[in-house]
């Protein structure tokens, strides 16, 4: 059977495969986002908690990822949780350190001129050093998908699915076929969300 004829005869399969893993690494890179976020802004009002929590992430992102998994599986057991778990953490040093560093680059004239004005730092924050920040905290995120993307095949030695499920089970029949579909459709996953978040990242460094 050639190998157009393969994924022909197993398109259905393919394809239910490939929207668990995107709704899997969606799921993670959401809560992963939003987290990231969370901690980057929150650091760069203490120099000290800043260099404790990204040597943490730092750490993190060195642990072999399937270590991280098993580490997981004896708390919140196999399935879908220690995977997304798992992503979140591994996914949140490129976020908080474009976080932390973007907001930190902005000239401090522009942050003097807002206090001058009234604003509050809240306001500051969101109405100024985000937006500012924007375009680096956007290639934080971008690495994190692609990481994410392909961490979430890793994740199916946990229970968690996807189409590293497909390539683990090529690998356990000797079959090339199913390791290469699955391989491909990761890699057109993370450069078709790379591509969506670099032309985002373009427009918002255009304004």
């Amino acid at each position: 059977m050639s190998f157009t004829d393969f994924f022909i005869s197993r398109f259905e399969i393919i394809m239910e495969l490939t929207l668990e893993h995107l709704q899997m690494v969606l799921i993670a890179m959401t809560i992963s986002i939003i987290l990231g976020i969370v901690i980057g802004v929150l650091i760069t009002y203490n120099e000290r908690v800043a260099k404790v929590m990204i040597s943490i992430a730092e750490v993190l992102m060195t642990i072999p990822s399937l270590a991280l998994f098993a580490v997981l599986i004896p708390i919140f057991h196999i399935g879908a949780t220690p995977a997304i778990i798992g992503l979140v953490l591994y996914t949140q040093l490129p976020i908080v350190r474009n976080v932390y560093t973007g907001i930190k680059s902005i000239n401090p004239a522009i942050v003097e001129s807002a206090k001058g004005m009234g604003m509050s730092d809240f306001k500051i924050m969101y109405k100024i050093k985000l937006p500012l920040a924007f375009p680096v905290l956007l290639a934080g995120i971008r690495t994190s998908v692609v990481i994410g993307v392909g961490m979430g095949a890793i994740a199916s030695y946990v229970g968690a699915g996807g189409l590293g499920d497909y390539i683990f089970q090529g690998i356990q029949r000797t079959n090339d076929k199913m390791v290469i579909i699955g391989a491909i459709m990761i890699s057109l996953m993370a450069i078709i969300m790379d591509r969506i978040l670099y032309l985002i990242q373009k427009k918002a460094e255009i304004k």
